[in-house]
């Protein structure tokens, strides 16, 4: 993580724009808080990934907070290429200034580029490959991959700089950790999945209970402990170990992947700053 900070502190100078590349699903807790300080006042394109995966009204209000703050903003489902075509016509929107400055001193055709930055397992790989329109950046569900950067050039006169994905020292507050271990952005080996199953039953309790009932057929109720849930949850499917327990490790693993690959539908754990905020634990 140190090796990547100074990469990036001695790259930023060379770029003429940022894009930092979101989950749509944690917009808050996946943007590492170091950025700001690590790439300046820079010019930002903010890209709200996953956003095929994302409760779409909430979106729209991130959408909006982020511009609020003077940032461009594109929202993407980077897999199957929703959205990417329009990534370098917002960059050129980003420094409509620069860029006019450029061809007024006579610098026409001057290569744009771009610093792509963004968490481990964001989808910053799959991103660069679709505005690339061909395979240059390895993907993965593993957080990780990406090790060292690495200059792209696309047909358009853009060149985009890939960053390795870096994570902060210490998150600020437990939910942080939760909705990094939830989304994949952190190994599952670093929180204890049942645990961290437990909590995102509640999660979705508060959030969207009907989910709960469409997929793991039971309704859950306000008595229930997270532990409870889960345990209600592994029963309905079955999984069962010898003297009739219930299985948790299993149904905490099956409760992790489907809705890191989106079989509950769109859900967004977060909303924007300014609004009430519905959260409960354990």
């Amino acid at each position: 993580m140190t090796k990547a900070r100074r990469m990036i502190t001695s790259q930023v100078k060379l770029v003429d724009a940022v894009c930092e590349i979101i989950d749509a699903r944690i917009p808050l807790s996946s943007r590492n808080p170091d950025v700001d300080e690590l790439v300046g006042g820079k010019p930002r394109l903010i890209i709200l990934n996953r956003i095929d995966q994302a409760d779409p009204g909430l979106s729209k209000r991130w959408s909006a907070y982020f511009r609020a703050q003077g940032h461009a903003v594109l929202e993407t489902d980077a897999k199957r290429g929703r959205g990417t075509g329009g990534f370098t016509a917002a960059v050129r929107g980003l420094l409509k200034e620069k860029i006019a400055a450029w061809e007024a001193k006579g610098q026409v055709g001057r290569p744009i580029r771009t610093m792509i930055i963004g968490i481990p397992n964001v989808g910053k790989s799959s991103f660069i490959n679709r505005v690339a329109r061909r395979k240059v950046a390895e993907t993965s569900d593993r957080p990780g991959v990406t090790r060292g950067k690495q200059w792209i050039t696309l047909e358009n006169g853009f060149e985009l700089l890939d960053t390795p994905g870096i994570l902060w020292p210490r998150f600020d507050s437990q939910e942080v950790g939760e909705n990094l271990a939830i989304t994949g952005a952190v190994k599952d080996e670093v929180l204890d999945r049942e645990t961290l199953a437990a909590n995102l039953m509640v999660r979705l309790r508060a959030h969207c209970p009907e989910k709960v009932l469409e997929r793991y057929k039971f309704e859950p109720t306000e008595e229930m402990t997270g532990f409870d849930m889960l345990e209600t949850a592994a029963r309905k499917r079955g999984f069962l170990i010898s003297g009739g327990e219930c299985d948790l490790e299993r149904m905490a693993a099956v409760l992790l992947d489907e809705f890191r690959g989106g079989k509950l539908g769109r859900i967004t754990l977060e909303a924007p700053p300014e609004e009430p905020s519905n959260e409960e634990g354990v």
